[in-house]
């Protein structure tokens, strides 16, 4: 496979000549969607899935929308090409084998309603986790995107759940929120007590796994 990152929690996979995204939300580039066949959806926050990109996208060609059933609720005309994924199930994705993990959002607060939330395991190599911090119990992740920041989150929750996983690398997920000020910082951190090694990519940046 090769993984394209793209801005806060965005992941464009190829593989076999299938092109699979992973949450195409609105502070990523819509151009991520450009050829997909196949798009993952954690859950339904904005920053997760731009539904109007992804509107765009099934008028030029179809495409198959795979996330939790709550996803309906949000993707208006999109929802016709979705496909319910419950936790613990296993499906092909644009040729990709995935698993589904977890199950809920992570608690951003108790006022605020908890929505489903799945991590997806792809070729039993990569793990994108959502907002959430479940960590696979029944395989070692080679690559894991962590979500580094954000209103549920908690540093030291962060970098146990990265211990816990226990990955040979990790990539910065979920930052679009932080300036240049706290990236410096929390990459210095990670990269110090994560355990692994850590990096953060730059939108755009390309590696294989």
């Amino acid at each position: 496979m090769q993984l394209t990152k793209y801005a806060h929690s965005c992941l464009r996979v190829e593989h076999d000549g299938g092109v699979l995204v992973v949450d195409p939300g609105v502070f990523s580039d819509p151009a991520a969607l450009d050829g997909a066949d196949a798009v993952l959806i954690t859950h339904e926050h904005p920053d997760h899935v731009d539904v109007a990109a992804l509107t765009r996208q099934l008028d030029r060609r179809p495409l198959r929308i795979h996330g939790p059933a709550s996803l309906a609720g949000v993707l208006g005309d999109a929802a016709e090409a979705l496909e319910p994924v419950a936790p613990g199930q296993s499906f092909t994705a644009a040729g990709v084998p995935v698993r589904a993990y977890g199950g809920r959002h992570a608690v951003i607060h108790p006022d605020i309603p908890v929505v489903d939330n799945l991590g997806y395991l792809l070729d039993d190599v990569v793990y994108h986790p959502g907002d959430s911090l479940v960590a696979p119990g029944d395989v070692q992740v080679d690559t894991l995107f962590a979500p580094i920041h954000a209103p549920w989150s908690k540093f030291s929750e962060v970098v146990d759940f990265i211990r816990a996983v226990a990955p040979r690398r990790a990539f910065a997920l979920h930052d679009g929120l932080l300036n240049d000020n706290g990236l410096a910082v929390l990459d210095r951190q990670y990269a110090a007590l994560s355990g692994t090694d850590y990096q953060r990519l730059e939108p755009g940046s390309r590696l294989d796994a």
